[in-house]
């Protein structure tokens, strides 16, 4: 899972960033609403936490331009403000939910969970496309009593790939997905890691297999049952 956050208290945000990130999942944080705004319209992230009061644009506008470029991504809205109309101006602006800071930290990860799930992306724990299972939590791959416990990058490749089954998943969008946007990763890189899950593929005897459309991308080939 890739989360935004957009918070400018930098302490809060590198916390909110270790919180994310010691659930395994990936975290990005920028410190205004501009910034926020490009990270997001890039559509690459699952879930986005957006503080209120930002420099340059703030949460609200932040929302609803993201809404009116048709952006989807679920919006977890984060405010000191507690009156009910400040909440209603953000669910209307287009967030999906709203905490009142300060919040307990089990809570906002419940309510990113709770909001991937309404997405369809993530299914709960579980991950299941033909005769394949991957475990969300473990990271742990598993076909007909065979199991693998895989790397990090290789969860994350899987994971798209799993998520979007039978789908082309370009290479640039594996890219900004996996390493980031500001990363130096090229498509050499990616091709290493389908490498590395085609051979777990192999031990685990499984009937799904990944297709490469080449210099374009891959998809899983799933049999018709």
């Amino acid at each position: 899972m890739r989360v935004l956050i957009v918070e400018d208290e930098r302490r809060l945000a590198e916390a909110l960033g270790q919180i994310i990130e010691e659930q395994r999942y990936h975290a990005d944080v920028v410190y205004d609403g501009a910034d926020g705004l490009d990270y997001a319209l890039t559509g690459q992230y699952d879930v986005i936490i957006l503080d209120v009061m930002l420099p340059r644009l703030d949460g609200f506008q932040v929302a609803r331009r993201l809404r009116d470029a048709h952006i989807s991504t679920p919006i977890l809205m984060l405010t000191a403000r507690d009156e009910v109309p400040d909440k209603i101006n953000g669910l209307d602006c287009g967030a999906d939910d709203y905490m009142t800071k300060p919040f307990d930290a089990g809570e906002l990860l419940a309510r990113v969970r709770a909001l991937t799930r309404r997405q369809g992306e993530v299914q709960g724990e579980f991950l299941t496309v033909g005769d394949l299972t991957l475990t969300m939590s473990t990271r742990q791959l598993s076909c007909a009593g065979r199991s693998v416990r895989l790397g990090f990058k290789e969860f994350e490749v899987l994971r798209l790939l799993m998520s979007h089954a039978k789908a082309l998943v370009p290479k640039e969008e594996i890219i900004e997905r996996v390493w980031g946007l500001d990363s130096d990763a090229e498509d050499n890189n990616v091709e290493v890691y389908i490498s590395f899950l085609r051979k777990k593929l192999t031990f685990l005897e499984t009937q799904v297999s990944i297709g490469t459309v080449r210099k374009v991308g891959y998809h899983l080939e799933v049999p018709v049952s």
